[in-house]
């Protein structure tokens, strides 16, 4: 969709507001000013079949289905050719709101949000006229590690985001939900803080399916250290950081993310400061989570305080061996 036509629909959807008309239904979201001690979970069932990841480009099947709103937003369950414009839109500026099938489901829900934070907005995974009109004139992408390589990822953890480049052009941006902070206990140890570390990385191993570490589930995991911190899919992934130290990544992108890695490939995690060149690819076994059914990132045995953490401030770019995922 080119720009022009794009500004189009986005006067559209402004007209509609205005009239108190357009596509969808209201249905609950996750918001941004939610409590870290609360997670809403939402279960997506993964596919059984290897899932290709979406190109720049994809086709339109709209449905015929549209019912409107009092508040003149598309959201999650509405239906219709304007959430299907919104697919379009949101995979050209490399966010993956799933097919352009005119159902905004979770996968939308989870990409507009991602467009959000982008945007410097409030994440509430709804279009009005104000989102609308940036998705017309997007912020430019700016590299976090202009110099990290032609092939990289960059976890933004300021904006919970994550930015994949391939050949030196952004491929993937995806909303995120890192280390949360907290304190917690797990196997009778309290002395541990949810902290995604600080640094530079590279890729190592990974799993297919679902797996089953000390702290909780991972789907599809891959690992950039030796401690078992991943960027792995999680059932929940709200717009605030809440995991015990890994990147967790909505479910339909976590299907195809490891094909979009390669062992080896470096992974910058910042909060705003630099980092310094990738460590060695760690050495050593694998962690040893073994295969488990679908689940939460909680494991039963784990309790959390809401005593909140400052990020660490000493990891600059090794692989540290304390931290936990």
């Amino acid at each position: 969709m080119t720009k022009t036509r794009w500004i189009a629909v986005a006067a559209a959807v402004a007209v509609l507001a205005v009239g108190g008309v357009a596509y969808g239904v209201a249905a609950g979201g996750e918001g941004t000013a939610a409590s870290s001690s609360t997670t809403t979970t939402s279960t997506v069932r993964p596919s059984t079949t290897t899932t290709e990841a979406p190109t720049t480009t994809s086709s339109t099947t709209s449905t015929s289905s549209t019912i409107p709103l009092d508040d003149g937003v598309l959201q999650r369950g509405g239906k219709g050719p304007a959430v299907a414009a919104l697919q379009r839109r949101l995979t050209e500026l490399h966010l993956d709101p799933g097919p352009a099938d005119g159902a905004f489901g979770l996968a939308t829900f989870y990409a507009v949000e991602g467009f959000q934070k982008l945007a410097g907005m409030g994440a509430d995974g709804r279009v009005g006229p104000e989102v609308a009109a940036a998705l017309a004139n997007p912020p430019a992408v700016t590299p976090l590690v202009p110099n990290g390589g032609a092939t990289r990822v960059e976890v933004d953890l300021k904006r919970q985001l994550l930015f994949l480049y391939k050949d030196g052009k952004i491929r993937l941006i995806s909303h995120v939900s890192t280390g949360s902070g907290k304190k917690y206990c797990v196997n009778g140890d309290c002395n541990n803080t949810a902290i995604t570390p600080v640094g530079s990385f590279r890729f190592a191993w990974r799993y297919t399916g679902w797996r089953e570490s000390r702290l909780g589930k991972l789907y599809n995991p891959v690992y950039f250290t030796s401690s078992g911190v991943a960027v792995h899919g999680a059932l929940s992934v709200p717009t605030y950081p809440a995991s015990h130290g890994c990147v967790r990544i909505p479910m339909h992108i976590a299907e195809y993310f490891p094909s979009l890695v390669d062992r080896g490939d470096p992974v910058y995690v910042t909060d705003g400061r630099p980092v310094g060149p990738p460590s060695t690819v760690p050495t050593g076994p694998a962690p040893t989570d073994p295969p488990t059914t679908p689940g939460d990132d909680t494991a039963p045995s784990t309790t959390t305080t809401t005593t909140t953490q400052p990020p660490s401030t000493t990891t600059t770019s090794t692989t540290p061996s304390t931290l936990i995922p």
